[in-house]
């Protein structure tokens, strides 16, 4: 079996890798062109292109799939399947069509629950107690394809958008590997359509989203603090002081306290007053800073210790 790769950001390695070791022929990896990274903003190679070269693949870097072009260059590796990881282009019907076995996409939820492109921030932000990946057949809708396998995940109360992250995209190399491992034994895999009940979508994270309202409930907050760690990062305001906000848990507690004030602060953290509950923030970052924690914060404003 001839498999084509198309993936880009660290999420999509792990699956290159189980393509790698499924015994089928990697005729070609597909990936984002080099944009521009760091602070000198030098073209920067996609993490599954650097896997790529190092693993000796053939690679390809259009700036889109529409083109008649393209498709040819896609259709002359002649691959039996292409399987789709976080590529980040739209793939168009012809594209679709060029696989004898179609195309794989993996993605990171349990479909029909939050289609789209951020689905494990928006799983954390949501409160959801599960998340997982499918294996799916790809079709011209937007994550809308039959589900192959499908593995599930606890969402714990320390997981944050990076953890989830990491945990799912092993998750997903393992699901693409038994996928790839009984369809070279000869087996085709039962589709299975989705639900028409419980679809939701994952819209792309803004980084407006990441400022803290603390009228809001100190649960909904500290969710939102873990999803967007490590990116883009909550931000809220500590007595005048705009900071990022690294970790945080909310906290049962009945106040009449107006929500942003500091009602104690010492080595356990800084607690906010929220519309419900309490935020004890434990790691905050400073214009210009780094990630100290909230004690090392305090240091610096020892003005704060005295509010109670």
């Amino acid at each position: 079996m001839r498999l084509a790769f198309a993936g880009t950001p660290e999420f999509s390695v792990p699956c290159f890798e189980a393509c790698r070791a499924s015994g089928a022929e990697l005729v070609a990896v597909y990936t984002q062109p080099d944009r521009p990274a760091g602070r000198g903003r030098k073209l920067t190679p996609s993490p599954v292109k650097q896997a790529a070269l190092a693993a000796g693949v053939a690679i390809e870097q259009p700036e889109s799939l529409k083109t008649a072009e393209v498709q040819q260059r896609l259709a002359d590796y002649r691959p039996d399947l292409l399987v789709v990881v976080a590529y980040g282009l739209i793939l168009p019907r012809k594209v679709l069509a060029i696989p004898r076995l179609g195309c794989w996409n993996v993605h990171a939820s349990v479909l029909p629950r939050w289609r789209g492109a951020a689905p494990i921030q928006r799983a954390i932000l949501a409160g959801d107690a599960e998340s997982g990946v499918d294996l799916m057949r790809m079709e011209a809708g937007l994550d809308t394809g039959p589900v192959l396998l499908t593995r599930r995940t606890p969402i714990h109360r320390d997981d944050t958008g990076g953890s989830l992250h990491d945990r799912l995209s092993a998750l997903g190399a393992e699901v693409l590997a038994e996928g790839l491992r009984r369809t070279l034994a000869g087996e085709v895999l039962v589709a299975t359509p989705q639900p028409e009940e419980g679809v939701t979508y994952a819209h792309k994270l803004d980084k407006a989203e990441a400022r803290l309202d603390f009228s809001r409930s100190a649960i909904e907050l500290e969710r939102q603090v873990r999803a967007f760690d490590p990116w883009p990062v909550a931000e809220g305001e500590i007595v005048g002081e705009s900071l990022r906000i690294w970790a945080a848990h909310a906290i049962e507690c009945h106040h009449s306290a107006v929500p942003g004030s500091v009602l104690a602060a010492g080595r356990d953290g800084i607690d906010l007053a929220c519309g419900q509950g309490v935020l004890r923030i434990t790691a905050v970052q400073r214009a210009g800073g780094k990630r100290i924690g909230a004690i090392d914060y305090l240091n610096a404003r020892p003005e704060l210790r005295q509010r109670r």
